[in-house]
């Protein structure tokens, strides 16, 4: 019997950093799989994107979600996590981290605010959950 390969969609993150070593987390909307909790900057590749640099994906992603914001990124992936939404898709993340250069920071309607978290100094899974945690806990354990 063979086995048959699983499907995940790509979600690119973003770990941006403000000058304080604090990272950028957005509360979840009512209508999110991470009620309750933070998620992180970015999304899903579109189905046109194929041929489009992942920078330039997140680049987007960032600009829906936080409006007009200026960050330096390091395109050097530093953590992964994998997440199931609640119908069922499952998703691949892969993080990316960047230093936050300034903007002002607009949440889209799929976010209710944010927050910056200094992440060594808050118990993570009073924030975090999923592939978000996995990820976060990834990118401290470098």
């Amino acid at each position: 019997m063979q086995k048959e390969k699983d499907k995940y969609q790509v979600s690119l993150k973003l770990i941006l950093k403000n000058s304080n070593g604090e990272i950028l987390a957005l509360n979840a909307a009512e209508n999110c799989s991470f009620i309750g909790y933070y998620d992180l900057p970015g999304g899903r590749i579109d189905t046109d994107e194929f041929a489009t640099g992942l920078d330039q994906i997140l680049a987007r992603e960032v600009k829906e979600e936080l409006g007009e914001v200026r960050f330096d990124l390091s395109f050097k992936p530093v953590a992964v996590g994998r997440h199931q939404i609640v119908n069922g898709t499952r998703v691949v993340y892969i993080f990316f981290e960047a230093k936050y250069l300034g903007g002002q920071i607009v949440t889209s309607n799929e976010h209710q605010g944010f927050k910056w978290l200094d992440l060594k100094n808050i118990e993570l899974t009073k924030y975090f959950k999923s592939g978000i945690l996995d990820g976060i806990r990834m990118y401290l354990s470098k």
